[in-house]
C-alpha cells in the first residue's frame, strides 16, 4: 500500500508538526493504488452474503436508496453493474465531451463498469466527402461499399475511437480501445433490408453492401477488461464468419452488449431531452408495456423509433433499465444514475 504522502502515520509517528498545510486541490483525494485488493474481500461477502454484512438501520429512504446504489457495484456477479454507454454525436463540445469522460471515470472509481459504445456518423460523412466518396441511405442504414466500409473502420476505429480512450485516460482512467473485430468481440451477420413499397407483386430484399447487424457478443473479453480495472471503448465493427467488416449501428451493438453482459443500466446519449409526449412533455418514467402503447398511438414514431426499440429490447432481454438521455447537459450520465429527476426517459421491464 502507498503512504500517504501527507500524513505518513503508518511508519511511525507523524514527521510533521501540528497545524494546517495548504496542498494543491488536485492532491486532496489520493486513491490507493492498491484499493482492488483491500476491497476483494469485502465483494466477496457482498457477493455471498449480503444480508449479513449490509444493513441500512433507521436511515431515511433516500439514503438508504443511495447507499444500495453504490454498493450493488460489489453485489451479486461480476458485470451486474456494467453500463454500456453510447456516446453519440450529442456530446457536441470540448466542454461536455470532458465532462462524459469525467463521468466515465467516476463511475468506475466507486465500482460501476462502464462499457462505452460509441457511433461517428459525422465524422464518417466528413472524411467520405473530403475522399469524393458520396454517402447514399436506404431505410436510414448507410449503404456501404467495400471502398466506403474501409473508411468507416478507419474513422471509427481509428479516429473516434482514440479519441475518447484519450479523453477517459486525460481524467485519470485507463481505457483500452476496441472494434468488434478484436478477439472476435462482435460477431456480425449481413443485415437484409426488405422492400415492401405497394408497387411491387411482392417484397424484395435490398443489397446495401457491408452493414451488419449483432449475432454474438464475446462477453469474456469485456469481463477480463473490466475485471482489470480497464474500461472497455468499443467502436461498432463487427466481424463475418468469412472475416469481412460490416458496419453496425452503435445504438444496437450497446443494446446487444448490455443483453449478453445482463447489465444493470443500458444508457444512450442523445441530442435531445428524452422520450416525448404529444404535448411535447419529456416522459420520465415508463414501463416497456406504457412504450409499446406509445408507438402503437403514434406517439413514439420516426427517428426515435430505432433507440426506442433498441431500449425496449434490452430491458426485455435481461437488463433492468434503459435511459435515453440529453447528453448535452454536462455530467448526464451522473445527474440520470444519481438524482431523482435525472436528465431524460428511464425505461423499465414492468
Amino acid at each position: 500500500m502507498r503512504a500517504p504522502p501527507y500524513l505518513p502515520f503508518l511508519d511511525g509517528p507523524p514527521s510533521i508538526a501540528p497545524g494546517l498545510k495548504p496542498i494543491a486541490p488536485e492532491a486532496w483525494l489520493w486513491p490507493d493504488t492498491e484499493a482492488a485488493v483491500w476491497l476483494a474481500p469485502k465483494r466477496e461477502l457482498m457477493r455471498t452474503r449480503r444480508s449479513d454484512v449490509f444493513a441500512a438501520h433507521n436511515a431515511d429512504a433516500e439514503m438508504t436508496e443511495a447507499a444500495t446504489t453504490v454498493l450493488a457495484a460489489t453485489g451479486p456477479a461480476v458485470g451486474d453493474w456494467s453500463t454500456p454507454l453510447e456516446a453519440a454525436s450529442a456530446m457536441v463540445s470540448d466542454d461536455l465531451k470532458e465532462n462524459f469522460a469525467l463521468d466515465i471515470v467516476m463511475m468506475k472509481y466507486i465500482g460501476i463498469n462502464p462499457v462505452v459504445v460509441h457511433g461517428g456518423g459525422p465524422q464518417i460523412d466528413k472524411t467520405l466527402k473530403a475522399l469524393g466518396i458520396q454517402s447514399r441511405f436506404i431505410e436510414g442504414q448507410r449503404v456501404t461499399s467495400k471502398e466506403t466500409i474501409d473508411v468507416v473502420e478507419m474513422v471509427l476505429g481509428g479516429q473516434v475511437n482514440k479519441e475518447i480512450v484519450s479523453l477517459i485516460n486525460a481524467q485519470g482512467g485507463t481505457a483500452v480501445g476496441l472494434t468488434g473485430k478484436d478477439a472476435n468481440l462482435i460477431r456480425a451477420r449481413k443485415l437484409e433490408v426488405v422492400d415492401r413499397s405497394p408497387e411491387l407483386e411482392r417484397a424484395e430484399i435490398i443489397d446495401i453492401g457491408h452493414v451488419g447487424e449483432v449475432a454474438s457478443v464475446n462477453v469474456d473479453v469485456i469481463d477480463m477488461l473490466t475485471r482489470s480495472n480497464v474500461i472497455p471503448v468499443i467502436a461498432p465493427i463487427g466481424v463475418g464468419p468469412d472475416g469481412a467488416s460490416y458496419n453496425i449501428n452503435a445504438d444496437l451493438v450497446a443494446g446487444k452488449v448490455a443483453e449478453a453482459m445482463k447489465a444493470e443500466k443500458l444508457i444512450l446519449l442523445t441530442n435531445v431531452s428524452g422520450l416525448k409526449s404529444k404535448d411535447d412533455k419529456v416522459l420520465t418514467g415508463l414501463t416497456a408495456q406504457q412504450v409499446n402503447d406509445l408507438i402503437e398511438d403514434g406517439t413514439i414514431h420516426g427517428g426515435m423509433l430505432p433507440k426506442i426499440r433498441c431500449a425496449l429490447s434490452a430491458v426485455e432481454n435481461g437488463v433492468r433499465t434503459s435511459h435515453i438521455i440529453d447528453g448535452r447537459v454536462a455530467h448526464a450520465c451522473l445527474l440520470e444514475i444519481f438524482t431523482d429527476e435525472g436528465v431524460g426517459t428511464l425505461i423499465s421491464r414492468n
